[in-house]
């Protein structure tokens, strides 16, 4: 691993541990390496190879790229694409305001990303908003699809596995069905849901309460919370958030929709109520992974000065590494 210098340490997992790195072929290129302790790896070697084979295939704007694979004795490194820009609840939150457009836009770039997977025979099987990463700390930073550690390949055969997070896997997971890739759909369904009053369509502190709402399909759009969202959204989260998985809309008829296509998500501000219950709902439990992600900021000025310092050097770092564990 003499190819990168180190500079600090983004996240600490269990087993892995993600590096800010510098690409020494590259000058001023920063990733980030993803080094997989192989002790962890007992039992679980084919989900990773799974991981790296997914990732391999995949090269879209929108998805976390893998860079290189390389491994040693004791560890597999992943070199990945860095995104400096947070996850998505929290610039949310941070926004000075937030209307349905904006959330239209989140949207249509998931769908054109999971569309590209789908068209490659690919199932995420694990969108949630934890998932979804800014590229940049910018404004205007496009959205990025990290984690496929759940991912799937249509080739391998059947999914039938329970697998995914609680709130916002599909009812044909839950009832043990074999299933698709419209999990994925019913995935963006919660997801948009989310983003429009900022809370989830299913909760109970109970488990089983909370499959028996998913089985059933049961959600509301809760007064005075939906009083101002358009009805072309509500038709389009019940398309997604269909519990016939046949009925279900596609990407592909998803992103033909008005709602996202067209121009009926409206421009009236609800980021009072939107970011109020995503601080109520979702509170952050990741204050050392937040951390991190500055601390890789400030790396990157730091960087940027120091290039400036020496200007007979004609580089400058250039965000190039998934801060996910």
């Amino acid at each position: 691993m003499d190819k990168f210098k180190y500079y600090c340490l983004i996240i600490s997992g269990a087993f892995s541990e993600v590096f800010l790195v510098e690409d020494r072929t590259h000058a001023g290129t920063l990733q980030a390496v993803k080094c997989i302790d192989r002790k962890g790896l007992l039992g679980k070697e084919d989900s990773l190879e799974n991981e790296i084979r997914v990732l391999q295939r995949l090269d879209h704007p929108n998805i976390v790229k893998l860079l290189d694979v390389f491994e040693d004795k004791s560890h597999v490194y992943l070199v990945m694409e860095l995104v400096t820009g947070g996850e998505l609840f929290d610039r949310i939150v941070e926004k000075g305001s937030y209307t349905e457009k904006d959330a239209s836009d989140l949207i249509r770039q998931i769908l054109e990303a999971v569309d590209y997977m789908h068209d490659r025979g690919v199932v995420h099987r694990d969108l949630k908003p934890e998932n979804l990463l800014y590229h940049s700390p910018d404004e205007d930073s496009k959205i990025m699809i990290s984690d496929f550690g759940l991912s799937k390949t249509e080739e391998s055969g059947t999914m039938a596995t329970a697998c995914g997070t609680p709130g916002y896997v599909a009812p044909e997971v839950l009832a043990q069905l074999p299933y698709g890739k419209e999990v994925d759909c019913w995935s963006i369904g919660v997801i948009a849901y989310i983003l429009l009053c900022g809370y989830p369509p299913f909760y109970d502190e109970n488990d089983s309460v909370l499959f028996q709402q998913i089985l059933k399909a049961e959600y509301e759009f809760d007064s005075p919370y939906w009083d101002d969202i358009s009805e072309s959204a509500k038709e389009f989260i019940r398309n997604l958030m269909c519990k016939d998985a046949k009925k279900r809309f596609t990407c592909k008829s998803a992103i033909a929709f008005p709602w996202i296509s067209g121009n009926t998500a409206l421009d009236k501000d609800i980021h009072a109520s939107v970011s109020e219950n995503i601080k109520k709902n979702f509170a952050k439990t990741k204050w050392k992974q937040a951390f991190n992600a500055t601390a890789v900021i400030r790396q990157m000025k730091k960087l940027a000065m120091n290039k400036e310092d020496h200007s007979q050097s004609p580089h400058r770092p250039t965000a190039s590494a998934s801060l996910h564990t």
